[in-house]
């Protein structure tokens, strides 16, 4: 081969790389300039690095989050926001007050909670209290008149009494300072807008057709509750996902619920929803009321409470409440064990309160919904709830451990043969003990006061709300986001037309 051709083979070597390499950047180019056309807004991005993090910044949240001391649940109220009285302050030291300007500089969980409540008709709440209206106001004036709420299974789903009158004390001129929640007159500075509905009440006072009515009143109060939420500049601003509403019992709202969805509930379960209609990450479970008087100075032990197992109640339920019959025929010929069927009719509080108090073990069975009062009675009665519910969702399971002062059990491990009882006789008096004084460590987080006391039921839902608060913001701003567009002519994106030589 002559010098000539050699060269002219490896130009054409050169040249063939040259082509590929031609060749497949064009393609890459082509390829990003096609991405870039599917990514695009038309608008540019641009980026204000003032926004970008700094190493100070991230120092400064670093010290805080090291130095910030983390309230205990136990002793007050989980992660809580707790306020200070200015009048307290002012009757402390210098020192004192030196040391509480270092706490409250260093805490990042302040938070107090601004709900603004509609002006509901009194129909929609204490109307169904049977309280008349006297002026213009729709309010009774918590300070002097507080309409008394039905007692009996009643009682057990008031959780709408008890949050509407902690709000409007929030009004009250020179009451003492709101710990959790306040309410304001503009709703543009609200964290949550709350429903003021009784719906529990109306489900249970009024779900009963009367003789030539179509329609029960509860149902006519659905519906009007529907039109009128539907009609506010507030619900049309954020289509609901701000506004919070109680239906802590299971058939409450049944006919709403389906149209008022977005919004956060207040339930006792999920056992009736499904769960694109209300779930653990959207919702608040707020615990029942309960029945029974709380043991007060209870001074018994493990050895005084003769009963090993406890249950008293409706033993034969649709759904997931099988089980209970399951255990009643395998448990009924146990000599330590009560179980037995009973209601709150003729004494049944009373009997129960005794049988609880006389008991180690109180046992919490799905019946046809995932939980029940039972749970918040053992809690009362310092009888260690022994839990049989696969589907239940506890209150406040975020800052509570619940099996430091409870017992769980799967159903399918419940009806095997001698499983229950031989476990139940399996724990020691030692660590009965243990659960038992973390019972009454933790029992006041369950119970409902008016005015609300530090850490009660009534305020651990307010700060389950809170929790909710920078989630339902997220949903709101992305919602906003083309909120300043002009409407797009087209309804729905035409497809790009790919060119057949694209790869």
């Amino acid at each position: 081969m002559t010098m000539v051709e050699r060269h002219l083979d490896s130009f054409k070597l050169v040249s063939k790389k040259s082509l590929i390499f031609f060749f497949s950047m064009t393609s890459i180019m082509f390829l990003m300039s096609w991405f870039f056309v599917l990514r695009t807004s038309s608008r540019p991005y641009f980026i204000d690095h003032n926004l970008l993090p700094s190493s100070k910044l991230f120092s400064t949240l670093e010290d805080s989050m090291f130095h910030t001391k983390v309230p205990n649940v136990e002793s007050s109220f989980g992660n809580r926001a707790i306020l200070v009285d200015n009048e307290d302050v002012e009757d402390e030291s210098e020192a004192s007050k030196s040391n509480e300007n270092t706490k409250c500089s260093n805490r990042n969980d302040v938070f107090l909670l601004k709900v603004f409540m509609y002006d509901l008709p009194s129909e929609f709440h204490f109307g169904l209290l049977d309280w008349k209206q006297d002026g213009k106001s729709v309010w009774p004036s918590v300070r002097t008149t507080i309409p008394g709420y039905p007692g009996g299974l009643n009682l057990q789903h008031s959780i709408e009494f008890w949050l509407t009158l902690d709000i409007l004390a929030s009004e009250i001129p020179n009451a003492p300072k709101a710990k959790t929640v306040i309410r304001v007159q503009n709703s543009s500075e609200a964290d949550i807008i709350f429903v003021p509905f009784f719906s529990s009440l109306s489900y249970n006072r009024n779900s009963k057709p009367t003789p030539h009515e179509k329609k029960t009143r509860n149902m006519i109060l659905q519906e009007k509750l529907v039109k009128y939420l539907t009609s506010q500049e507030e619900w049309k601003r954020s289509k609901g996902k701000d506004h919070l509403i109680i239906a802590h019992h299971p058939n409450s709202m049944l006919d709403a619920r389906m149209k008022l969805w977005p919004a956060t509930f207040i339930l006792s379960d999920f056992g009736r929803y499904p769960s694109s209609i209300a779930n653990v990450e959207k919702d608040v479970i707020a615990p029942y009321k309960h029945l029974i008087t709380s043991y007060v100075n209870d001074d018994s032990s493990f050895d005084s409470r003769t009963t090993l197992l406890y249950f008293q109640g409706a033993i034969y339920r649709k759904d997931g409440g099988y089980v209970r019959q399951e255990l009643y025929y395998s448990l009924k010929n146990e000599p330590d064990v009560h179980f037995s069927f009973g209601s709150i009719q003729k004494d049944g509080i009373k009997k129960a309160t005794e049988g609880m108090r006389l008991s180690k073990f109180c046992l919490n069975i799905a019946g046809d919904t995932p939980s029940s009062n039972r749970l918040f009675d053992a809690i009362a009665s310092h009888c260690v709830p022994v839990i049989i519910s696969d589907e239940i969702e506890l209150p406040f399971e975020d800052v509570l451990d619940y099996s430091e002062f409870c017992v769980f059990v799967r159903t399918s491990d419940a009806v095997k043969e001698n499983y229950l009882i031989n476990f139940i006789r399996s724990i020691s008096k030692e660590e009965w003990t243990k659960m038992w004084n973390k019972l009454k460590e933790v029992e006041h987080i369950f119970e409902y006061n008016f005015p609300s006391k530090e850490g009660d039921a009534v305020q651990m839902i307010w700060q389950a709300v809170s929790h909710k608060v920078p989630a339902i913001k997220l949903k709101l701003n992305k919602f906003r986001r083309y909120s300043k567009s002009p409407p797009s002519l087209e309804k729905d994106l035409k497809p790009i037309h790919v060119p057949k030589i694209f790869w």
